[in-house]
C-alpha cells in the first residue's frame, strides 16, 4: 500500500486526485503547506509527495535533500501553468501531474512506487509450491529471506507475503540498500534528532519506526555496509533501535524481510557480509528462480502485461498471436520479469492491428532460438541495428582514468541509472562505484540519478 503525502487543499482538483489514489489502495496524509508537509514526512514518513504548485516546491525539496528524505516529489497543477510546470521541474520534481487529474496517470504513479499491488502472476508449478510456501510462512513473525536474480520479482513476493500476513493492515516499507549512500542509508533506516548533522534541523523518524506495526523490506542487503549491519542486527535482537544524535533508543514491533541478489552464505564465507545477521534474517529462506527456470509463467505474465499497458495507455486489449508466443517463448530473458513487462510495453505501443506481431516484440539483444518438437513457425524478428564498437587503437592517448570513467558513466546509462546492475555488469563492488559517482558528480559530470528518484547530491560528511 502507498504511503501518499498530499500537500494543498482537497477542496479543488486535487481533491480528485486524493480520491483516485485512496480508490487505488493507497494510504493518505494531508498538509495545508509545504512547511507542514516536512513536518508530516518528519513524523510519518512517505513513499510519494504530490504538492500542488501554489506552494513552495522549491523550497520544500531543497529542505528535503538537506535532511536526506529520498522521496521523489510531483508537482501538480493546471496544465496550462506552463511557467509553474517548469519552475516545479527545474526545482527538482520528479514529474508535474496536470489537474483534474487522469486515473490511469495516478495509477502509473503509484505503480512506480510500490510495485505490482496485484498477487503475483503463477502457472508454474514450481513457481506456485514456492507462493504456497510463502502464505504458509506469511502468518508467522519469523524473518524471511527472500533470493533471487535481479528482476524476478523479490519486492512483489514480499508484498504478497505481508498482504497474508497478521500485519497486513500495518505499513509495508521498503528500503533498497542499495539505492543510497551509507550515510543516507543510515539516516532513512534510523531517523535523525534535531541537529546530528548539518541540516538536520528538526527530529525525524526512520523507516524502522515508520513501519510500526507492519513489515520492512531491505531489499539488496547484501550491498550494505558492515558497520549498518551491525545495527541491523542490534534493531533485530533488541527490538529497539537508536536515531542518529539520538540519547534513548526506541522501541519498534516491525517485522524483517530482506531480499538479495547475492549468495549470502558465500558473502559471509568472503568476510563480506555478517554471518550473525544471516542467521537472524535467514530464519525462512525463499529463492525466486530465474524466469528461465519458470517457462509456464511467461505467456501468462505476457498476457498480463499486454492487458495491464493496453488499459493504462487507453489502447484496445490485443491478444498475442501463436508466432509472437513462439518469440518470447524462445528468449531466455535475463532481465526476469522486468524484462518482460518492458518488452510487453513496448509491443502494446508498438502493435497494429487487431493482434500483437513478432514484429511488435522487440528484445533489444540477440534472440536465442530454441529447439523444440513442435512445427516450425515463421517469425519475422527485429533487425538488429549494428552498433559502432570502439577498438582498442581509438583508446591510445587517452588518460586511464578518463576511460574507466567513460566507461562506468555509459554502463550506468546503459543500467538506466540501476546502481546494482551497473556494478554487476562492471565486476565492482556497489560501494566501489558509488565512491566513483561522488567523485565525477564533485568534478562536474553528469551522473544518471536514481530510477524512481529525482536527482538528489550526495551528503557531505
Amino acid at each position: 500500500m502507498a504511503r501518499i503525502l498530499i500537500i494543498g487543499s482537497l477542496e479543488a482538483e486535487l481533491g480528485i486526485a486524493a480520491r483516485i489514489a485512496t480508490a487505488r489502495g493507497a494510504r493518505l496524509s494531508v498538509a495545508e503547506g509545504a512547511a507542514a508537509g516536512l513536518a508530516r514526512l518528519r513524523s510519518d514518513g512517505a513513499d510519494l509527495v504530490l504538492c500542488d504548485v501554489v506552494h513552495d516546491v522549491g523550497w520544500l525539496i531543497g529542505q528535503m535533500v538537506a535532511e536526506r528524505f529520498a522521496c521523489p516529489v510531483i508537482a501538480c497543477g493546471r496544465p496550462d501553468d506552463a511557467d509553474g510546470a517548469v519552475r516545479a521541474i527545474q526545482a527538482g520534481a520528479k514529474e508535474y501531474l496536470p489537474l483534474p487529474p487522469d486515473p490511469d496517470l495516478i495509477a502509473a504513479m503509484l505503480q512506480a512506487v510500490v510495485g505490482d499491488p496485484e498477487k503475483p502472476v503463477v502457472r508454474d508449478p514450481g513457481m506456485g509450491a514456492l507462493l504456497a510456501r510463502a502464505e504458509q510462512v506469511a502468518r508467522a513473525e519469523a524473518s524471511v529471506l527472500i533470493m533471487g536474480e535481479s528482476g524476478t520479482g523479490k519486492e512483489v513476493l514480499a508484498r504478497h507475503i505481508h498482504a497474508a500476513s497478521r500485519r497486513a493492515r500495518g505499513p509495508f516499507v521498503a528500503l533498497n540498500c542499495a539505492a543510497l549512500p551509507e550515510a543516507l542509508l543510515e539516516s532513512e533506516l534510523f531517523g535523525h534528532e534535531k541537529g546530528a548533522f548539518t541540516g538536520a534541523v528538526a527530529a525525524r523518524r526512520g523507516k524502522f519506526e515508520q513501519a510500526e506495526g507492519g513489515t520492512l523490506l531491505l531489499d539488496e542487503i547484501g550491498e550494505m555496509d558492515p558497520r549498518l549491519q551491525a545495527k541491523i542486527l542490534r534493531a533485530i535482537q533488541e527490538r529497539e533501535i537508536d536515531r542518529l544524535g539520538g540519547n534513548a533508543p526506541a522501541k519498534i514491533d516491525v517485522r524483517i524481510l530482506a531480499a538479495t541478489h547475492r549468495d549470502l552464505a558465500t558473502e559471509v564465507a568472503r568476510g563480506r557480509f555478517r554471518e550473525d545477521l544471516y542467521f537472524r534474517l535467514a530464519v525462512v529462506r525463499l529463492r525466486i528462480p530465474a524466469l528461465r527456470e519458470r517457462p509456464g509463467d511467461i505467456l501468462p505474465l505476457a498476457r498480463h502485461f499486454a492487458e495491464r499497458y493496453a488499459r493504462a495507455n487507453g489502447l484496445p486489449l490485443r491478444l498475442l498471436t501463436p508466432a509472437a508466443e513462439a518469440v518470447l517463448m524462445a528468449h531466455a530473458w535475463p532481465g526476469n520479469v522486468r524484462e518482460i513487462e518492458n518488452t510487453l510495453h513496448r509491443a502494446v505501443l508498438l502493435a497494429e492491428g487487431h493482434s500483437i506481431g513478432p514484429e511488435a516484440i522487440d528484445l533489444l539483444e540477440h534472440m536465442p532460438v530454441m529447439a523444440t518438437d513442435q512445427p516450425a513457425v515463421s517469425v519475422i524478428a527485429p533487425v538488429p541495428v549494428p552498433v559502432a564498437t570502439p577498438t582498442v587503437a581509438a583508446l591510445v592517448g587517452r588518460r586511464m582514468d578518463e576511460v574507466e570513467r567513460d566507461l562506468i558513466l555509459e554502463t550506468l546509462s546503459h543500467c538506466l541509472g540501476n546502481r546494482t546492475r551497473a556494478a554487476e555488469m562492471l565486476g565492482i563492488s556497489i560501494r566501489t562505484l558509488r565512491n566513483k559517482l561522488h567523485e565525477y558528480r564533485a568534478a562536474g559530470a553528469a551522473v544518471p540519478p536514481v530510477p524512481g528518484q529525482a536527482p538528489m547530491p550526495l551528503p557531505v560528511g
